[in-house]
């Protein structure tokens, strides 16, 4: 911009008048004709370096959810962020027995609310030990509380894994009894659960196999 300025003067100042002594008022006429032709070069100068500019575009920000996944699509969660299963009051029917956490995870499952999905039993007694499966929340105390129960532990299933699919169901590997008269030592079934949400609760599915050792 500088040099087109100067240039611009050096225009002015060559700028001969005709020749002969000058008229009276000449150099003050002088002086706008001058001005003028200064103001329009650099006025045409920043009109070129505007256009030449590189015009800036706002950038769109894009949405994050928070720990771990998209909001609404069901995703594992860092165990310290939900409900601790060890603090939780499991409807276990132990008497003075202590009760065990078999397995567990925790989630968000589609709703934004961290959970945790535990499986439990009562610790001691004789035979294999049954498992509940229960999915905890906070409660308005911050305590976990059960919010749903997947498997009741009077069902005499023993869990043995817990896992969360990407379409939000809940899955299970799990020791059975085909029937009373086996002894409670030793199942001789293979169980395989899934749960689905449906509503405000969930739809089982159940798969059985003889076992192997049996």
């Amino acid at each position: 911009m500088a040099d087109a300025a100067d240039a611009a003067l050096d225009l002015a100042h060559t700028t001969q008048s005709p020749a002969g002594p000058p008229e009276p008022g000449a150099a003050a006429r002088s002086g706008p004709r001058r001005w003028g032709a200064v103001a329009a070069a650099c006025a045409a100068l920043v009109a070129g370096t505007m256009a030449a500019a590189p015009s800036v575009q706002p950038v769109a920000r894009s949405a994050t959810s928070s720990v771990g996944g998209p909001t609404g699509q069901p995703h594992a969660i860092p165990a310290d962020q939900a409900p601790d299963p060890a603090k939780a009051l499991l409807p276990l029917d132990c008497g003075p027995l202590p009760s065990a956490v078999a397995v567990s995870f925790a989630a968000d499952l589609g709703d934004g609310a961290p959970v945790t999905v535990v499986a439990a039993h009562c610790q001691g007694g004789n035979g294999t030990a049954s498992d509940g499966v229960f999915i905890l929340g906070a409660g308005s105390d911050g305590n976990p509380v059960v919010r749903d129960t997947l498997l009741r532990w009077q069902e005499g299933f023993s869990i043995t894994r817990l896992a969360l699919r990407s379409d939000g169901v809940v899955t299970a590997g799990a020791r059975g009894y085909s029937s009373a008269d086996v002894p409670r030592c030793c199942p001789d079934l293979t169980v395989q659960f899934s749960w689905t949400r449906q509503g405000a609760g969930y739809q089982r599915t159940q798969h059985d196999t003889p076992s192997a050792a049996a």
